[in-house]
Formats: structure tokens, sequence, C-alpha cells
């Protein structure tokens, strides 16, 4: 599939970038997408994602992906795609590595037990939680708090699944760190981000999707003739591969089917794209905004088989019963941190406990910041040594 030697129309021009919400002095070395994805990379959230669930527990073994590794094969994928669309890599990539940074530990387990802890208080969502961490809560530079990212950057994170405001929904409807920004930095709620953060959004489907197959086979979750007799893309994928590899090893073997179901996905969603770029013929980043769908996106064939897949890996894997005992450890010491925290204050560290308001609001979104920064493990440690009297605190 060739690749574009000159920028699409519609892509992402960093020296027209609608800049930060904090004026900055240009970088002399790095256009200001390329700085973004430097700060994100340095970031302390950044950092913590490599012990925080995928799936598998951080500890349950050292091959199984994290979120750090989910966020560095996103924006692999990302960088590959907007090259042969034509699109600002640098842009696409940003948005792909910074799109994790709200997550909680233990995965979508530990974002449902804060979303049941915070109900009386706005409830919790791993999206919104990545935009505090963007915009508040990262503390390194000394004018302002946050990493004071782009409008494009930011864009894709808050438009991470499209438009954020339909049927006539109101800004209200949102959640409060989304209303604070738009008030300030109006990021056009209502219209798709641009062709580079669409491409970060598909390439987190494509990377959850193939790597959610490895590492369940890594497991022992399910095995490959059950993962071949349900999801029929799959079972193609491998009689091709047993066709040009017939001796290959197993290992070797689920390797090789990765790799090319990847490269499925990948290559159906550059023709796809390839097919609305000509129905709509683009000619700028905004005309990709206001289209009536997404620019960037894959066939119905595709959707349809991802579908497939989806079921299988839902009832296989997320449902599995080892699975279920790990969400059942995690939803605990969310939900015992949680109370404790809020209940007793004093028992945060010192960093924290200076932020500490009466407001039960504040109280409460402040312990539930402190949760959502935890890894796996310092999680575990922090309800041993808060529930065990035999841990040293």
């Amino acid at each position: 599939m060739p690749v574009l030697t000159r920028p699409a129309p519609f892509a992402a021009d960093p020296a027209q970038s609608r800049g930060r919400r904090w004026p900055e002095a240009e970088s002399q070395t790095r256009s200001p997408f390329e700085r973004d994805r430097d700060r994100i990379i340095h970031s302390t959230a950044f950092r913590r994602l490599k012990g925080k669930t995928q799936v598998f527990v951080a500890h349950e073994g050292d091959h199984f992906r994290t979120r750090l590794t989910h966020s560095l094969e996103v924006a692999q994928i990302a960088r590959s795609v907007s090259r042969r669309l034509g699109l600002n890599e640098d842009l696409a990539e940003a948005c792909a590595l910074a799109h994790d940074l709200g997550h909680p530990p233990f995965g979508h387990t530990g974002e449902h037990a804060l979303d049941d802890c915070m109900k009386p208080w706005g409830g919790f969502d791993h999206n919104a939680q990545t935009l505090r961490v963007l915009t508040r809560l990262e503390r390194r530079y000394p004018g302002f708090d946050g990493l004071n990212l782009t409008w494009e950057t930011l864009e894709g994170t808050v438009k991470h699944n499209g438009p954020m405001l339909a049927n006539g929904a109101g800004v209200e409807s949102l959640a409060p760190v989304w209303q604070d920004l738009n008030a300030e930095f109006d990021m056009g709620l209502t219209t798709f981000a641009s062709a580079e953060a669409q491409v970060a959004a598909v390439a987190d489907d494509i990377a959850y999707n193939n790597h959610d197959i490895d590492d369940a086979l890594s497991g022992d979750i399910f095995s490959d003739a059950e993962l071949c007799d349900s999801v029929p893309l799959v079972r193609e994928v491998y009689d091709a591969a047993a066709r040009d590899y017939p001796n290959l090893d197993l290992g070797r073997m689920r390797g090789e089917v990765i790799r090319r179901l990847i490269g499925v996905w990948v290559n159906d969603l550059v023709v796809e794209s390839q097919r609305r770029i000509a129905l709509y013929n683009p000619q700028s980043a905004d005309e990709v905004r206001a289209l009536p769908q997404a620019l960037v996106g894959f066939s119905d064939e595709m959707i349809a088989k991802a579908a497939t897949l989806r079921e299988f890996l839902y009832a296989k894997m997320y449902r599995h019963w080892r699975m279920n005992r790990s969400r059942s450890q995690a939803r605990r010491i969310v939900r015992e941190l949680f109370d404790v925290f809020l209940a007793e204050p004093d028992t945060l560290p010192p960093v924290w406990l200076h932020l500490h308001s009466k407001d039960s609001t504040k109280a409460a979104r402040l312990v539930c910041d402190y949760i959502a920064g935890m890894t796996d493990d310092f999680a575990i440690d922090e309800h041993r040594r808060l529930f065990n009297l035999d841990r040293t605190l």
C-alpha cells in the first residue's frame, strides 16, 4: 500500500495550530505536536501506565500487556495509518499516547468501582480523568497546571469517541472538567475531531482487539481451536498462515497470526478511509470536522467481523472465572480504599492531605484522583498497609 509523500490537504498543519491555553514561546527544534508528544511521554501519568492493568493484573505475568505497552502499540498503528493517509503523524501519535492516561488501577473494573463510589459526586469516567490529568493533575511546569497541550491534541482526547454533544444536548450534560475546558478553550463539541485523532481512536480498537487475543492465548484462557471455531476471521488467517508455514511451532504461529490479523484490520481501515476521502473530498481539517460521519473508519464488513470477535472475547475471556476473581478483588480494594480515605483524610499522604477540602464534593474528587493515579501494585500495597496490621506503614 503506497505511502503518500505529500500531506493531504485536510491533514493537521502544526503551523496553523489553534495554540495553547497559556501562550508559550515555540520550540526551535520541534513542532507543536512533537512537543505535545514529548510532554506526554515525560509525564508522571504516562510512566505509571507500566503498572496498570490492560486485562491481566500487572503482577500476573511479565509478558502480558499493560496500559503502557498498549499505548505504545496504539501509537505505532496510528503512525502507520497516518503515513498512508498523508496525515500528521506527530499529532496522531500524541493523541494515541495520551488516550489512556486517566485509567485507574485494575482496568475497567477499577473504573466501574470508582464510578460507583463517586455516584453522589458526579461519577467517574476515564476519558474525563484523562483530561483532568492533562489540564490539572500533572504539576511539572512553573506557569501552569497540566501539560498545556495544543488545542488539537486536547481535541483528540475530548472527542476520542466522536462528537461530545448530539441530539440537542447542552454542555451542562458533560462532566465539569469538559465544561471548564470548553468555557476557556472552545473545543467544538458538536463536531468530529481531526482525521489524526480519528486514526488514534480506531488504532486503539485494532490494538486491544488483537492483543487481547494474544494475551488470552498466552494465559491459557481459551485455546486456539476454540478461537478458530468461533471467529471465522481468525480461522481464515490461521489457515493461511498454516499453509505458508506448515511446520511452525505454536508460539511462532500465534505471533504470525496476530501480525496478520493486525494487517487485515489496518488494510481495511486504510481502504475504507480512502473511499470516504474520495466521497467527501475534504480540503481542510475543519471540513473533516464538519462531515456527517467520521472520515476514518472500518468497512461495514469489518465492523460485523469485529462484533463476532468481541462477543467471543466477552464470553470466553472477560467473563472467565479467573478474570472474575481478579475483578472481585479489585472492586473490594478500590471501594475500601475510597471509603477509608474519605472518612479518614488524615490517612492520606501529606502531599495529598494538604489539598484536602471540607467541601464533600472536592474531598471525594481528591480521593478519587489519588486512587485513579495508582498502579495496580501500589493500590494493593496501600490496601494492605491500611487493613493489615502486620504491614509496614
